[in-house]
């Protein structure tokens, strides 16, 4: 007890420091109140637990009062300067301030508390046109809020119990068994947290949460283990389309044979489509696909994708990749691909247009044109990088499993499993397992509940390996292992490395992070923590990071919520899409790696771009399929993530834009700054798509509105600099319409565009301090000329993604820390990761 004044005292300590004399004053108060007691208990006067009781008491009502009074000063002087246009039912933004609740526990009344902070200290409000507070007035003010808002914060942040979202627990089921199952899909969708789904407190669980987990360890599990005693070997399936049940039907109507045995394809196939009977797998798992063909009739290369279609109905029909073959003698192309079962090889040309030739009237014996001939495919697998997989040596090293004979040839192969030591040698798999899942040391009583499920199972009847894989499926279905084992306060070695290892590579820790955990150094050694860090920057696993956080930062996972109208958007396809996120995701990788400044982001030198979206975005001299950097002619207007297809169609409907919700994506993405909802009763404003009526023209008088004007005139400028790209990213100095318009004389794939042109599109605005911009090149400079706002909304970004919290009100000075120090470097975005992981908050629950 005589210590505890000491220890308070440094917990009562807080990095928050405004010069707050009302704050410091409170705590001395608290500490002084503490001394007393412990004196008092030190005499033997007092009894502990009275003392403890009275303690908390005299904390919770003293803390009460200030609290109180502390808000009602600030309503006061509120009532002065700010009841003329906020008070009664006509109260600008909807913010009666004398209904204003002083209860910042709850949640309703935080964030109202915190905006009416944010407007003041940006000197938003009072309004210029309204009287200006005194200096003393708004200090004091600004002091007040602000302290009370820091206390609640901070007293509430700690991170939630975070369990693994569907994307964290498929890597680290297989990574752990070595497989390739897919498993998020089975799960039920995770909760968001404003854009992020790996926030703890948006992660609930459920019943079919747990029944899913059990039927997933199942089936990795199955998986891993080896279903023969030797390695299988590798078979070769060979297959063209000249002998193929297709190749029957369309050779000499659609499809061309030739004397080599290649058949040609004309034209970008939707029926028939490129599946090649006779190449669908026996087993599922990696195999490696080759390709044989040449471009025929053609000067240049021509492109085609790789991709897989099945017999069963409704399945999906995934993509491996898209190649390209050049004139002359066949070439070979090779890749690797995960192939699910009954799935066989699809192969479909991209960029051919016959023209205007109609190939179903008048066949392929008078067309001249260029087309992709395929000579043969081959599947060569499955492979295997290790046999057998690692998951099956984690389960079954130290046992005897050998192949019983089948009764007969149409008989499964059965395996049996045998110990002279079974009791020995199970606790040794359960302990080893039960290490893996945990992320940590494990003491062996923490597995005797699984031992006696294994007990249980055997005297139900199971056999050994089927009793061992039921109690190490349960091991992947405890909460140790779905949940983040982070103790409060400062993290510990093994926590710090799993809340590592889940930021960079999406995945559990691997052994040598583990090993430096052990040590101790993650906690002892900054140099060690961001040695780890840089490691896993280069680890090949980091890919998922990029993905990850692309598909919630900018919110890429909606890539797929629209379908863009084919009417006004014809050359729009499935390549496109898929080249659009590897632009992204690519940039977005090259400015980690490269730790390039942050105003890179917005206005960059180069893109990453293949031949689609150089055609797409009209830049000349690139060729082939695959993503690489192209350095842009000067002044280009790409450059930068707003420039980006993905971005432009994840910010718009597939039909339209609108200058609100692509501003509104800007604020929150790319500011860190979420916009107000609108108030209630107040209309939407939706766009005309037959051209009669420009957004701009509604938002002109949407922004009339008294109760809509301070936060259009945020939200919207962004907005209208983005309207010269349409929704899916191409450049647009007018409007398509579907109905009155000019026409357009143009023809893709073959068809003339029934779309016509409206309006001229206007990219101008007026930021809202008043900087005006004539278009998106000048609103993109004058954004990249400030870049500490981007780099305080990325370091926001990357520290919520890391820590699987938000970020609050009691985090600010940890963020402008990491801000004023990446400042010295010009805002590198590789150091703000590492600013990040060696932060408090990062370091900190």
């Amino acid at each position: 007890m005589y210590c505890l004044p000491h220890v308070l005292k440094m917990h009562l300590s807080s990095e928050y420091s405004v010069g707050n004399s009302m704050l410091e004053l409170v705590r001395m108060k608290i500490f002084l109140w503490l001394q007393l007691l412990a004196k008092l208990q030190w005499s033997g006067a007092m009894p502990l637990s009275v003392l403890i009781l009275a303690t908390l008491l005299a904390l919770v009502s003293a803390n009460a009062q200030e609290h109180i009074r502390s808000l009602e000063t600030v309503k006061s002087i509120f009532s002065d300067y700010c009841n003329e246009c906020h008070s009664g039912p006509a109260a600008d933004g909807g913010l009666d301030m004398s209904k204003l609740g002083l209860d910042l526990e709850k949640p309703e009344i935080f964030p109202l508390w915190e905006r009416i902070h944010d407007r003041i200290e940006a000197g938003e409000m009072p309004p210029k046109d309204s009287s200006q507070m005194p200096f003393h007035d708004r200090s004091k003010l600004m002091q007040l809020v602000a302290s009370e808002l820091f206390r609640v914060h901070s007293a509430n942040k700690a991170t939630t119990l975070r369990r693994l979202n569907r994307r964290e627990y498929q890597n680290t089921m297989n990574d752990i068994f070595g497989t390739d199952v897919d498993i998020a899909d089975r799960l039920p969708a995770d909760g968001r947290s404003h854009e992020f789904d790996n926030i703890g407190v948006a992660l609930g669980i459920s019943p079919v949460h747990l029944q899913q987990y059990l039927h997933s360890a199942d089936a990795v599990i199955d998986a891993a283990v080896a279903k023969s005693s030797q390695r299988p070997p590798e078979k070769t399936i060979s297959a063209s389309y000249a002998n193929s049940r297709e190749g029957e039907q369309f050779i000499g109507k659609l499809w061309k044979k030739l004397p080599d045995e290649s058949v040609v394809f004309f034209q970008n196939l939707g029926y028939p489509t490129g599946m090649l009977r006779g190449t669908e797998v026996p087993l599922a798992g990696r195999y490696r696909i080759r390709v044989t063909g040449y471009a025929y009739r053609s000067d240049s290369a021509i492109t085609f994708r790789v991709g897989g279609t099945s017999f069963l109905r409704g399945s999906e029909k995934p993509t491996y990749g898209y190649f390209e073959l050049h004139p002359g003698a066949p070439q070979t192309v090779e890749l690797e691909a995960i192939i699910p079962l009954r799935t066989m090889v699809e192969i479909a040309p991209w960029g051919l247009d016959t023209r205007g030739y109609n190939l179903r009237d008048q066949g392929v014996d008078n067309y001249e044109g260029p087309g992709l001939a395929i000579q043969q495919v081959e599947l060569i697998g499955p492979l295997y990088d290790e046999f057998p997989s690692r998951g099956h040596r984690l389960l079954f090293a130290g046992f005897e499993r050998t192949e019983v004979p089948p009764k007969n040839s149409r008989s499964a192969t059965v395996f049996a499993l045998a110990s002279p030591t079974v009791e020995e040698d199970t606790t040794a798999a359960l302990l080893r397992v039960a290490e893996k899942a945990f992320r940590r040391r494990v003491d062996p009583v923490e597995i005797e509940p699984f031992l006696e499920l294994f007990e249980l199972q055997r005297s139900g009847g199971e056999n050994l390996e089927q009793a061992l894989r039921t109690a190490v499926a349960a091991i992947f279905c405890s909460p140790k292992f779905i949940y983040l084992d982070e103790p409060d306060g400062w993290l510990d070695d093994n926590a710090l490395a799993a809340r590592l290892s889940y930021f960079l590579t999406r995945t559990t820790p691997d052994e040598e992070l583990l090993l430096t955990a052990r040590k101790g150094e993650l906690t002892d050694s900054p140099n060690a923590l961001l040695s780890q860090t840089q490691r896993l920057l280069s680890d090949n696993r980091h890919f998922r990071f990029i993905e990850d956080f692309c598909d919630v930062w900018l919110n890429l996972r909606d890539i797929d919520f629209t379908s863009p109208d084919q009417t006004l958007f014809p050359e729009y396809d499935a390549f496109l899409q898929e080249s659009m996120l590897q632009e992204t995701r690519g940039f977005i990788d090259k400015l980690f790696a490269d730790n390039l400044p942050i105003e890179n982001l917005i206005a960059s030198e180069f893109a990453m771009l293949n031949n689609r979206l150089a055609r797409h975005y009209d830049i000349s001299g690139v060729d082939g399929p695959e993503i690489r950097e192209v350095e842009l002619p000067q002044n280009s207007i790409r450059g930068g993530v707003l420039a980006q297809a993905s971005v432009l169609k994840v910010s718009a409907n597939g039909t339209n834009t609108s200058p609100v919700v692509r501003g509104v994506w800007f604020m929150e993405r790319i500011l860190g700054k979420p916009p107000l909802p609108p108030p209630p009763g107040v209309p939407g404003v939706e766009p005309d798509i037959r051209g009669a009526t420009t957004l701009r023209e509604l938002l002109d008088k949407h922004r009339s509105l008294e109760s809509c004007r301070a936060c259009h005139s945020v939200i919207d400028p962004p907005g209208f600099a983005l309207e010269c790209f349409n929704p899916i990213g191409g450049y647009r100095e007018r409007f398509r319409s579907l109905g009155d318009g000019e026409k357009v004389l143009l023809e893709v794939a073959g068809r003339k565009v029934r779309y016509r042109l409206g309006p001229e599109v206007d990219s101008s605005g007026v930021l809202p301090d008043g900087r005006t911009f004539s278009n998106f090149v000048e609103f993109r400079r004058l954004l990249a000329a400030d870049p500490q706002p981007l780099a305080r909304a990325l370091v926001t970004k990357l520290l919520t993604f890391a820590t699987g919290r938000e970020m609050g009100f009691s985090d600010r000075n940890t963020i402008n820390r990491i801000v004023e120090q990446s400042k010295a470097t010009n805002y590198r975005m590789q150091d703000m990761i590492k600013l990040v992981v060696t932060s408090e908050a990062f370091r900190k629950k």
